[in-house]
């Protein structure tokens, strides 16, 4: 009995450490050379991968604080949250000195295994990103468009956020009330001030449906990419200069440097998630 008892162990063991082996060989190895979006599951455009990287590398460089994008086909036996912190822990996004970083995880839906996103934030953003703010973002901003599959307005809308959070551009608090419809806003200035611009972009708006057209992207996603674009020839996007580089930056561009690396930032389990 004993001896039966032994074999048991050792068989439960060693699949215990092939289970640990290949949830090891599944999990994404830190990019080389290093990259802010990383979209392993295939499912952005070529267009939102660079002008996310863009954006993202002039946030890191104007605020140090690092947001990591990455899609993935599976989250290799993990839940939602477990999966993307300890892949903020291991690739170490954030400043070792801070812990200033974020990572948006996104599982895509394929078949009848359901979609999953997370945000996982570094200790050092946890106070301004706080997991119910997190949760919203999910919830609000991405999971509205990825039931649709569109994943780079679903992506974009999430980042856009986050950044003008953590750049204090308005509070967790004014975010909370916008997305939830609250607060008491003045209609009539509100619709003055949006007839005006929409006269003034009416061109714009019109060429961004023929781009939107031509790339097969929403009309949204078009607006954020042609301002990237735009924004090569010394524009800013959301008071971050942006005229100094390319989109990814390695190597190309017009002058500018790109993402030096994840910077050694430490997660402490604070974030929060959605499926669909």
């Amino acid at each position: 009995m004993k001896k039966i008892i032994s074999i048991l162990g050792v068989l439960l063991i060693g699949v215990g450490g092939l289970s640990a082996q290949n949830a090891d060989d599944c999990f994404p190895k830190k990019p080389n050379p290093p990259r802010l979006v990383n979209d392993f599951a295939n499912v952005l455009s070529s267009q939102t991968e660079q002008g996310l990287e863009h954006h993202l590398v002039n946030f890191n460089d104007t605020t140090s604080t690092q947001i990591a994008i990455v899609t993935v086909n599976s989250i290799c036996g993990y839940d939602a949250g477990g999966f993307t912190f300890k892949l903020g822990e291991d690739w170490g996004v954030g400043d070792a000195k801070f812990n200033n970083g974020v990572v948006v995880m996104v599982k895509p839906k394929v078949g009848n295994e359901k979609g999953q996103a997370f945000i996982a934030t570094g200790y050092g953003v946890e106070g301004v990103l706080p997991d119910a703010i997190a949760h919203r973002i999910v919830n609000n901003e991405m999971i509205p468009h990825f039931k649709k599959e569109d994943y780079d307005s679903g992506v974009i809308a999430a980042a856009k956020v986050i950044m003008e959070i953590t750049g204090g551009e308005y509070s967790a608090e004014a975010y909370n009330k916008k997305s939830k419809g609250g607060g008491d806003f003045p209609l009539f200035p509100f619709f003055f001030i949006l007839f005006f611009i929409i006269i003034m972009f009416a061109g714009t708006f019109s060429r961004a449906r023929r781009y939107a057209h031509r790339n097969d992207i929403s009309l949204w996603a078009a607006l954020f990419l042609m301002g990237s674009m735009n924004s090569r020839h010394g524009g800013h996007y959301n008071n971050f200069t942006s005229g100094r580089g390319g989109f990814g930056g390695f190597g190309g561009g017009s002058g500018g440097g790109g993402f030096g690396g994840f910077g050694g930032g430490s997660f402490g389990g604070g974030g929060a998630g959605g499926s669909w």
